[in-house]
C-alpha cells in the first residue's frame, strides 16, 4: 500500500502515512457501518479533516497526495479505485514522499512482534480486578472488566501507531518528503512519478498483459534512487548558491566553482536521461491502452453486426453477408496485431530502464 510496496489496500484500523504507508488516490470501503477516517492534512498533518459515524455500506475517500497520513477504523478494507485527482488549476501536482520499497515490510515486522506485548494491558488490568475482587466486592470486579474492555479497544491501535512513527522516525534516511528537494528537483520528480503512475494505473498493466511482477518491483526501487540523486543535487545545487553568495561572484569563486557546477551538470544529464527512459515507457504503455481501447470498441461493433449479418443472411443471398465478416475478422486481427506490436514496445522501453542497485 506504499509507493514501493504498491499494494492497492490499506488495512481497516490503523494510522498510515501518505506516500509511504499508503499511496495517494480514491479508496472504496465495502461496508465502513459504525467506523470512521481521518486524513490529517496541511504541513505535518496539523488539519485533520475526518468523517464519523460512517453509514452502512460503500463508502469512499479521496485521499490527497499533499495528506500526511490517514487514520481509519472501520471492520473491513479500504481497496484503490482511482489514481489522484490533478489540481484544478491544471498546475502540477506537488510529488509525494519517496520511501525505500523495503521500508514498509520493515516497519510491519517491527509491529507485528510488538502486537502481542500491547495485549498485555487490557489483561493486566483484568486481573487486577479479579486479584481485587475477593476484598473489594463484585463493583470492582465489573468496574475494571469495563476499563479492560476500554483499554482493549484503544491501547493496541494507539501504542502500534505510536510505536510505528517512532520507528519512522528513527530512519530518516529511509523516506523522502518535497521539502528534500528544490524546485528542480520537485520538478523532475513529479514527472518521475507521474510516469510510473501512468504504467501503473494504465489498464494494460492491471490485466496483465504487462509483466506487472516486474513492475511491482522495478518501478518503486527506480522511484527511490531517482529521488535520492535529485535530494542529493539539490543540496549541492542550495550549497554553490551559498558559495557563491549573493550578487556577482568574484571571478576566483567563479572560477573555483565552474569544476563543481560541471561535475552536478554531468550528475543531472545523467539522471536526466534515466527520467526520460521512465517517460518513454509511459508513453508507449499509453499508445497500447488506445489499441486495447480500440479493440474492445471493434468487438462490441462485431458483436453488434452480427444482428446485421443476420438479417442480410435471411433477406439476400448468403454470400453477401461473409464480406461483412470477413472484414470485421480482419480488422480485429489487426488490431491483435497492432496490440501486440504496442506491447512489445513497451516491454523494449522498460527494458532501457538501467537496473537498479542491489
Amino acid at each position: 500500500m506504499t509507493s514501493g510496496a504498491w499494494n492497492d489496500s490499506i488495512p481497516g484500523i490503523g494510522t498510515f502515512f501518505v506516500g509511504i504507508d499508503v499511496a495517494p488516490g480514491r479508496y472504496r470501503c465495502d461496508d465502513g457501518k459504525g467506523g470512521w477516517w481521518v486524513r490529517f492534512t496541511g504541513p505535518g498533518g496539523g488539519d485533520p479533516v475526518g468523517s464519523w459515524p460512517l453509514p452502512p455500506g460503500p463508502t469512499e475517500v479521496e485521499i490527497a497526495q499533499t495528506d500526511f497520513a490517514f487514520e481509519t477504523h472501520v471492520s473491513t478494507y479500504w481497496r484503490r479505485i482511482a489514481p489522484p485527482r490533478s489540481p484544478a488549476d491544471g498546475s502540477p501536482a506537488e510529488p509525494r514522499p519517496v520511501a525505500d520499497p523495503a521500508l514498509r515490510a520493515e516497519l510491519d515486522t517491527i509491529v507485528a512482534r510488538r502486537r502481542p506485548l500491547v495485549w498485555l494491558a487490557p489483561l493486566t488490568v483484568l486481573g487486577l480486578g479479579l486479584l481485587g475482587s475477593p476484598l473489594l466486592g463484585s463493583l470492582w470486579l465489573i468496574g475494571l472488566s469495563m476499563l479492560a474492555v476500554l483499554v482493549a479497544l484503544g491501547t493496541p491501535s494507539v501504542s502500534l501507531d505510536l510505536r510505528r512513527a517512532r520507528e519512522l522516525e528513527r530512519r530518516r534516511d529511509r523516506y523522502l518528503t518535497p521539502q528534500d528537494f528544490d524546485d528542480e528537483g520537485r520538478a523532475m520528480l513529479g514527472r518521475v512519478q507521474a510516469a510510473i503512475d501512468a504504467v501503473r494505473d494504465s489498464e494494460v498493466n492491471r490485466e496483465g498483459l504487462l509483466d506487472t511482477v516486474d513492475n511491482a518491483v522495478t518501478l518503486p526501487r527506480q522511484e527511490w534512487e531517482i529521488a535520492q540523486v535529485l535530494a542529493r543535487q539539490s543540496k549541492l545545487r542550495t550549497e554553490q548558491a551559498e558559495l557563491a553568495g549573493g550578487g556577482t561572484p568574484l571571478p576566483e569563486v567563479e572560477a573555483a566553482l565552474a569544476p563543481l557546477r560541471e561535475k552536478l551538470a554531468v550528475s543531472v544529464d545523467a539522471v536526466t536521461r534515466r527520467v526520460e527512459a521512465l517517460e518513454r515507457y509511459a508513453e508507449r504503455t499509453r499508445s497500447a491502452d488506445e489499441v486495447l481501447r480500440a479493440q474492445r470498441h471493434l468487438e462490441s461493433i462485431a458483436e453488434k453486426a452480427r444482428q446485421y449479418d443476420e438479417l442480410i443472411a435471411d433477406t439476400v443471398r448468403d454470400d453477401l453477408a461473409l464480406p461483412a465478416i470477413e472484414r470485421l475478422t480482419e480488422q480485429s486481427e489487426e488490431l491483435v496485431r497492432t496490440l501486440r506490436e504496442r506491447l512489445a514496445q513497451a516491454a523494449e522501453a522498460g527494458g532501457e530502464l538501467p537496473p537498479p542497485s542491489k
